[in-house]
């Protein structure tokens, strides 16, 4: 996919990003008859678009479409990764984004949001990463 940046040139953010937050913004929506969660190119594109606009680095993309028109899709970030799951028939999507460091979860989801024209959303901003440590 154009636009992907080698992992290699990242190292520095990562190593700054080990002691940031961790945030799963799992979203849960509703798409419209204008929602193109069919096409996945359109859906390749805006995702990656929304993932620009919150500062986020975009290194790989995979995908999957199902036979009923229905579309995984992953793309692999500098900061962690996004998934979009969509089922066409049932006017369902969920979107999963794991982010570390300076990346705009908010602005990212706001834009997929937008882009993807879905209504009857809900996000949940689950912290990870907190995990006790036994002495």
């Amino acid at each position: 996919m154009p636009g992907m940046e080698p992992a290699s040139s990242f190292a520095e953010l990562r190593r700054q990003e080990a002691a940031s937050p961790k945030v799963l913004y799992a979203v849960d929506a509703r798409c419209t008859p204008a929602s193109p969660v069919t096409d996945a190119d359109a859906l390749a594109g805006l995702c990656t678009a929304a993932v620009r606009a919150g500062r986020g680095h975009v290194l790989d993309a995979s995908h999957v479409v199902f036979p009923n028109g229905a579309i995984t899709l992953v793309l692999i970030l500098a900061e962690s990764h996004l998934s979009i799951h969509t089922w066409p028939e049932e006017n369902l999507v969920a979107i999963d984004l794991f982010s570390c460091g300076a990346i705009d979860g908010n602005l990212v989801i706001g834009e997929l949001v937008s882009g993807l024209r879905l209504t009857a959303v809900t996000v949940r901003r689950v912290e990870r990463g907190g995990l006790a440590t036994n002495a």
